[in-house]
């Protein structure tokens, strides 16, 4: 399986703190991918990265293509989208305009078409309207039907995380990143949406990078856990391999005794 993203001696500074340290990695297509460490460990400085916000000294490539010195929207039109640990929707625009809202960055209509209506606008405003009911249906009654004309204020927490989920995936991304998607949500909220992450590489052939925190998830759903710790790999493999690995214990627990043992309960999710 080819790799679609490959980070080659990653590194980035901000003043004198070293976030990322000569890191390599790669995902290959249509794997779901998973990158854990403690706090600080520089996990979403990664996918800051890789989106465009931070410039690094290295290469990334995406589908063979370097994404140094690219724009975050370039690189969105690449198709490498992201969700955010910090729920970042449109709360006054009802659930179907916050999906349209990430497809019109690829419409080529100019702003004069659009406002006396020209076919290729009309054209373009019937397919932004058919790829957000598309991207909304896999969603089910959650985010379709009455859904549609809701204000995103009104949604709970959960169906926000799934509606951040649907924008990302309605800009035509070959590659999701998502950021503690998981994030305050309860049991059975993370077992749907673990399930809900499956069925998006299956029905939309994407492949998935995640920042996660509850190992439940990660167990049963990725193929590849990677552990950063102080902004550089320590560890990479399947997830049961990770829980038993002594430097990830150490990098969760530090070195005193008795860390073993205490690592158990933390980990255990990944075995």
């Amino acid at each position: 399986m080819a790799p679609l993203l490959e980070l080659d001696q990653v590194s980035l500074s901000f003043g004198g703190l070293r976030a990322l340290h000569s890191l390599d990695m790669h995902v290959d297509e249509n794997e779901i991918v998973s990158v854990i460490g403690p706090n600080g460990a520089g996990k979403t400085t990664l996918f800051n990265v890789i989106t465009g916000i931070y410039q690094p000294a290295g290469d990334i490539r995406f589908d063979g293509k370097s994404l140094i010195g690219r724009s975050p929207h370039r690189i969105t039109g690449m198709g490498v989208a992201r969700t955010f640990q910090s729920l970042r929707l449109f709360l006054n625009m009802t659930v179907k305009e916050n999906v349209k809202a990430a497809t019109y960055g690829g419409t080529r209509a100019t702003p004069i078409e659009s406002m006396l209506r020209l076919p290729r606008a009309r054209r373009e405003e019937r397919e932004v309207e058919a790829r957000a009911e598309d991207v909304l249906g896999f969603f089910g009654q959650r985010l379709q039907g009455y859904r549609f004309d809701q204000p995103a204020y009104v949604l709970s927490y959960a169906n926000r995380r799934r509606l951040e989920i649907a924008r990302a995936m309605a800009t035509g991304a070959r590659m999701l990143l998502l950021d503690e998607p998981a994030a305050g949500m309860n049991p059975p909220e993370k077992l749907a949406l673990r399930e809900l992450i499956r069925g998006l590489r299956e029905r939309f052939d994407v492949t998935i990078l995640l920042i996660e925190h509850h190992m439940d998830v990660e167990s049963e759903l990725c193929d590849i856990v990677t552990v950063l710790d102080n902004g550089k790999v320590i560890a990479e493999g399947k997830p049961a391999e990770i829980s038993r690995d002594p430097k990830v214990i150490v990098a969760y627990l530090g070195s005193g005794g008795g860390a073993g043992e205490a690592a158990e309960p933390l980990l255990a999710g990944l075995e």
